[in-house]
């Protein structure tokens, strides 16, 4: 069998704006054309541009971090339909066997950036420790980083997609926007941990300022799909933003298909992550690209995917890790436990402790001539 040379089926530039780009968009929604379509068993190439379309620089400025535009971020490469080897498209029902068969960073553009957002422009997990942004430029050198804010620090990435699902149904859109304006609309009453954890919005609704909806026109049509669609945070029944740090190198995901064609996207591309962005923008977000292979399970969702939910649309996809990941033979572990910076016992919850050992780490290697802001972005990033 001769080689398989992947097909380019979606090429981004980097320096162009999301929005003029036709084959970018930053929002869910089953009226987004699909841009191209392939056959099970073609390995195709997406390119894709970082989260935010280029709005942070490689400089040593955080200005950009504070500021940044969060209405217009996670521009995903797509919606590419699939077909099987008689052309028929994929069912809603069916399951969207992709397998990630390749992916690196674009030729010219080796670097990417870590950053701590503004208490008041997207916060973070510490965000009432650490109020005010940062971030930390990384240089890549083939498997490796290294950062010129973080001096002394090299190590092994695991490049991944921090964003990748397949569209949602009406049906299914329509459940996920009831259900987070109902989140919205309790405020702070609907969390337990307001006074442990800064309260962060609890879900970001649709909103059409800084939409881009790929190839839509301009018109009625696209302002109904920008005033209801559903913006890239956080995770669903679609996958979406799953920022999962070993979805890599020869990884399949068995996603739900819940229109025809399946209509797949990818982006927000990472070239390390930590366990948990605890910094929010908390990997390393670069531009790159990504070969892939699909294949459909026709009425998967039936067979392999069990409602947690009122209906049969709540479902999750499942994801099967591949075999490469960086190799560590030492580290260290922090414990964290159930109770608050007040003293404050809390039942079993796992946020708390695992802002308490964060923050154990973080005291910890300070105390070996790195700022706490610096072991932030390390811990975010690190695998």
């Amino acid at each position: 069998m001769p080689p398989t040379t992947p097909t380019p089926l979606i090429k981004v530039d980097i320096k162009k704006p999301a929005a003029d780009q036709g084959v970018l968009h930053n929002r869910w929604h089953p009226d987004i054309p699909a841009v191209g379509t392939v056959e099970v068993g073609e390995v195709f190439r997406v390119e894709t541009i970082d989260w935010t379309n280029g709005q942070i620089k490689d400089d040593d400025s955080a200005e950009d971090m504070k500021n940044v535009d969060l209405t217009c971020v996670h521009n995903l490469s797509g919606p590419v339909a699939v077909n099987d080897k008689e052309g028929k498209p994929a069912q809603p029902g069916d399951l969207l066997v992709v397998e990630i068969l390749n992916l690196g960073a674009r030729e010219g553009d080796e670097w990417g950036y870590t950053g701590i957002f503004d208490r008041d422009n997207g916060g973070s997990f510490l965000t009432d420790h650490f109020p005010h942004a940062c971030k930390a430029i990384w240089n890549f050198e083939g498997i490796y980083c290294h950062s010129r804010h973080i001096p002394g620090v090299r190590f092994p990435g695991l490049i991944h997609p921090g964003l990748i699902g397949t569209a949602p149904s009406h049906e299914l859109l329509k459940i996920w926007n009831e259900r987070e304006s109902h989140l919205v609309e309790q405020g702070e009453a609907a969390i337990t941990l307001g006074s442990v954890c800064h309260t962060r919005p609890l879900a970001l609704l649709p909103n059409a300022k800084g939409a881009t909806l790929g190839t839509l026109p301009k018109g009625p049509a696209w302002d109904k799909a920008a005033g209801e669609a559903a913006r890239t945070i956080p995770g669903r029944e679609n996958g979406g933003n799953c920022d999962i740090k070993n979805l890599s190198r020869g990884c399949k995901v068995y996603f739900p298909v819940f229109v025809e064609g399946a209509n797949l996207s990818v982006g927000d591309l990472h070239f390390s992550q930590g366990d948990g962005e605890i910094s929010f923008c908390g990997a390393i977000e670069m531009s790159g690209w990504l070969d892939f292979k699909c294949d459909i399970i026709r009425g998967g969702m039936d067979k392999y995917l069990t409602p947690m939910g009122p209906t049969k649309l709540h479902v999750n996809p499942i994801f099967e890790i591949g075999p490469l990941e960086p190799r560590f033979s030492e580290w260290l572990v922090f414990e964290g436990v159930s109770v608050d910076e007040s003293g404050r016992q809390h039942y079993l919850d796992a946020t708390v402790a695992y802002k308490r050992a964060v923050l154990n780490c973080v005291d910890y290697l300070s105390k070996f001539g790195y700022s706490k802001e610096q072991v932030i972005l390390l811990l975010s990033c690190c695998p």
